[in-house]
């Protein structure tokens, strides 16, 4: 038991390191502890965005999110997306149907120096492209914001 408990720790170290040298972002561990957005609803069904979601900020990427300044590397953004249901005339979160990550790497000239992942409902990669399925909203709606479209004024 404690030999199958050792190799799953070495495989999960293994995973993120590998996942860490090619570039990758990973899930962050505890995201749900970072704070968070009010929920944000988007009703138009062409957008990636369809459905409710929340946008979680961790402490790096607070205070440039607060004062609009430029993101120092490692910031990372969490926005998690669900589907919109009804109750009692109201719209409120269906099920949770995607997680994407945005982290800051000025390594990633392609994309204003951000990484973008995408991911499962239950945190598995989904195979998201940052440049071809992120980046283009993010450069169009918000390049004067250093690539981050929500603003803290609506986070809250």
């Amino acid at each position: 038991m404690k030999k199958a408990i050792s190799l799953m720790v070495l495989g999960a170290i293994l995973g993120a390191t590998a996942a860490a040298a090619a570039g990758q972002t990973a899930l962050p561990k505890g995201y749900e502890k970072w704070e968070k957005s009010k929920a944000r609803i988007d009703t138009d069904k062409k957008s990636l965005f369809y459905g409710i979601h929340y946008i979680y900020v961790d402490k790096k990427a607070m205070k440039s999110y607060k004062s609009g300044g430029a993101y120092p590397d490692g910031s990372r953004f969490v926005a998690v997306n669900y589907s919109i249901k009804e109750e009692n005339g109201n719209k409120v979160p269906g099920k949770k149907n995607m997680i994407v990550v945005m982290q800051k790497d000025s390594k990633e000239q392609q994309t204003g120096g951000w990484r973008f992942a995408g991911f499962t409902p239950d945190g598995k990669p989904s195979g998201l492209d940052g440049k071809r399925d992120c980046f283009g909203c993010h450069e169009k709606d918000a390049k004067d914001r250093d690539y981050v479209i929500s603003r803290y004024a609506d986070f809250k």
